[in-house]
């Protein structure tokens, strides 16, 4: 099992033989898409005509290396010679190649324009566990993105580790298709500045190396019996990625009080007394009302209040999706309060049962093998069974939403808990390696078709872990990020590339989850939430940002600068609606890197740090601590106005640098747009004023009434 499992790590790393690469046979034939030729070494290279950019090859890496290769049980074999060509009535284009081990088979179907479809087969005289591998010509500059939302493989601290470099592009890196927590967006799909996208079908684990192991070629490798990819040729960047967005999606639609501010805390308490000593008086949970006053106080909108686990009994707090009453007292009349509030009520939930659930779970062979908590009963659900799906929703989320919870954030998922054995099989027969990947989709799916009944288009899922065709069913959350600059950095990224795999509606902890709490990383932040398709609100410290764990511990900056974007925020609900519908209708993201609105500009490939939030707003956030002077890109051919100064208006195609204090987010409008952000400077002084004293909770509580 260890062998099958290393594989694809040793495969692409043991491959690498460099060496010059020459051309024999005949002459292809120009009117094919498609040619296949065969090198000096045997190895046939396949040239497929790309109308947008440069001819893309799969060739051969050496004398050694070759195009197309598989590995059946333990023997490699890499295709070679000139294959037998046949066509199809439809119009496919079928290559065989007849190996000592048997016959290879690529059926290339051609798509839409220029597109081709591309499918690798053996014959069934070849039985056993395949992988794949293909090699694809790569440019000198050739730029990569999507695949995951972090910004490097291995363990998610790689992706803020000190002094890290790496951006969107992910040439020199090597990314392997196997879902890791907690940071755990993937999608087979890259797209390529030499004007062409790939997407690999189906769930299996596989590689992609971007020139780490060899600079002038992509490697891909995918487990399972056959392979099958698409090639996006013959677009620009922004048409391949919304192609490929519908094609797996389209994207769900939040209701418009999901796009709003929303206030979250790691885990809520029900105390004797609110944060400053105040005795709570309040029917409901100590936390929750110390916020929901706290905020009014404050005139900070929040449309969404989101309970984290442990909100249930037992000893991980999730026992039967029963809440816990110590806890949260009265939940049924605390929905409603918060809904005489202006918020709807979120909770957290996980993709297995506990308590006497998990008991009936198992009796019903309703569960998967999983690497459970030790200290507690749990069985992850199989959602490849239609009849644990049903009885899973009805007593589970379906619950939850018949009482008024409106949101769900979808927890796990993602290999924690996840066995990915070749030898066991789900109830619908696939192994538990080839599920894998697969299971953050069928989660979701489960939830939606669990709450959709009760709850019709007004609700929000928000998972963690995606995988091909997620989007369809819920928003995204991007994991347990760091609180350091850094974790905001790998943010920054990790919303641009979600926007190119095709999860268009995304949203972070800001301020972190992990590490020490920055106030000054988290006024940074607030600004990336509020232009971010949905904006959630931490941080992880089980605190209000009126009582900071570091000096100072009440900061009136931090309060202003989470008003104002809060604020801001609701004027941009209606904007943000649109975009999310547009995205569901044609595929187009919400959050923009400029190499989708402007490719042709070298430039735009390059500021990472900078995007669209739609087509009239231009962000651009800074990261790193103690900076206030911003040097950013704006595009040509737009004149751009400062959001924060409208007398200032730049012509595009040119760097620019602006001062930005801590709470000051660069933003620029496209001139002639018609959204407007209002005096985002009087705003922020009015919410220092207001910002400037402590509410006194204990007059707060006696005016509020709970009913």
């Amino acid at each position: 099992m260890n062998n099958q499992r290393n594989f694809l790590s040793k495969l692409i790393i043991g491959l690498v033989v460099l060496g010059a690469i020459g051309l024999s046979g005949c002459a292809p034939e120009p009117e094919r898409a498609v040619q296949v030729t065969v090198t000096e070494s045997g190895f046939p290279l396949i040239s497929i005509q790309n109308p947008g950019g440069d001819t893309l090859s799969i060739r051969p890496v050496s004398d050694a290396v070759g195009s197309i290769g598989f590995m059946r049980d333990s023997a490699f074999v890499w295709v070679t010679g000139a294959p037998e060509m046949s066509e199809s009535e439809d119009g496919q284009s079928i290559y065989t190649w007849t190996t000592e081990s048997g016959q290879v088979t690529m059926t290339v179907t051609p798509g839409e324009n220029a597109d081709q479809q591309i499918h690798l087969s053996t014959d069934s005289a070849m039985p056993g566990h395949n992988h794949w591998l293909v090699n694809i010509g790569a440019g000198e500059d050739e730029y990569f993105t999507g695949i995951f939302e972090r910004v490097v493989d291995g363990t998610q601290s790689e992706s803020w580790k000190d002094g890290i470099t790496t951006g969107m592009n992910l040439r020199g890196e090597r990314v392997e298709m196997h879902l890791k927590p907690t940071v755990s967006a993937y999608a087979p799909f890259y797209l390529s500045s030499a004007g062409y996208g790939f997407f690999a079908h189906g769930t299996w684990p596989g590689v992609f190396d971007f020139g780490q192991a060899d600079p002038g070629t992509v490697q891909i490798a995918f487990e399972g019996p056959e392979l099958t990819f698409q090639l996006y040729l013959g677009k620009r960047p922004m048409e391949i990625v919304q192609q490929h967005a519908l094609e797996t999606g389209p994207s769900l639609v939040p209701p418009d009080w999901a796009l709003g501010p929303w206030r979250w805390r790691d885990e809520h308490f029900n105390a004797a007394t609110y944060y400053d000593g105040t005795p709570k008086a309040a029917p409901y949970n100590t936390d929750i009302v110390e916020d929901v006053l706290m905020m009014k106080a404050y005139d900070i909108p929040c449309t969404a209040h989101w309970i984290d686990r442990p909100w249930g009994p037992g000893i991980r707090g999730f026992d039967d999706y029963e809440f816990d009453l110590e806890r949260l007292p009265e939940p049924e009349k605390m929905i409603a309060w918060l809904n005489s509030q202006n918020m709807e009520l979120m909770l957290w939930i996980g993709p297995f049962v506990m308590g006497e659930m998990a008991d009936y779970a198992e009796e019903n062979n309703y569960d998967l093998q999983s690497n459970i908590w030790k200290d507690s009963r749990q069985v992850l659900m199989d959602f490849t069974n239609p009849e644990a799906v049903a009885w899973w929703g009805e007593h589970g989320p379906g619950k939850l939403a018949r009482m008024g919870v409106k949101g769900f954030k979808l927890d796990r998922a993602d290999g924690e808990k996840l066995q990915d054995s070749l030898h066991l099989t789900t109830f619908a027969g696939t192994t538990y390696r080839e599920n894998f990947n697969d299971y953050p989709r069928q989660y979701v799916e489960a939830t939606y078709k669990a709450v959709q009944p009760a709850l019709g288009d007004d609700f929000v899922l928000f998972p963690r872990a995606q995988y091909t065709g997620s989007a369809r069913f819920g928003s995204m959350w991007a994991g347990d990020t760091n609180g350091k600059p850094e974790g905001l950095r790998s943010a920054i990224i990790a919303l641009q590339r979600c926007a190119v795999m095709g999860y268009p509606v995304w949203g972070s902890d800001v301020g972190g989850y992990w590490g020490d709490f920055s106030q000054e990383t988290c006024k940074r932040w607030l600004g990336l939430g509020c232009f971010s398709p949905i904006m959630e609100v931490g941080p992880t410290n089980n605190m209000g940002f009126w009582n900071n764990p570091e000096e100072p511990v009440y900061d009136a900056e931090l309060i202003a600068t989470w008003r104002l974007y809060s604020k801001v925020r609701m004027g941009l609900i209606p904007y943000v609606s649109q975009l999310a519908k547009e995205a569901h209708d044609t595929g187009t993201p919400i959050a923009r890197p400029l190499f989708l609105a402007y490719p042709d500009q070298a430039e735009a490939w390059n500021d990472w740090a900078t995007y669209l939030f739609g087509p009239d707003l231009l962000v651009s956030v800074i990261w790193e601590s103690g900076v206030t002077s911003h040097r950013l890109y704006l595009p040509a051919g737009e004149q751009w106005v400062d959001a924060w100064d409208p007398t200032q208006v730049y012509e595009g195609g040119q760097y620019i640098t602006v001062e930005a204090p801590v709470y000051k987010t660069p933003v620029f409008v496209r001139q002639g747009a018609t959204i407007e952000l209002g005096d985002l400077n009087a705003l922020y002084q009015e919410s220092l004023e207001i910002a400037a004293e402590r509410p006194d909770l204990s007059a707060l509580q006696a005016a509020e009434t709970w009913e």
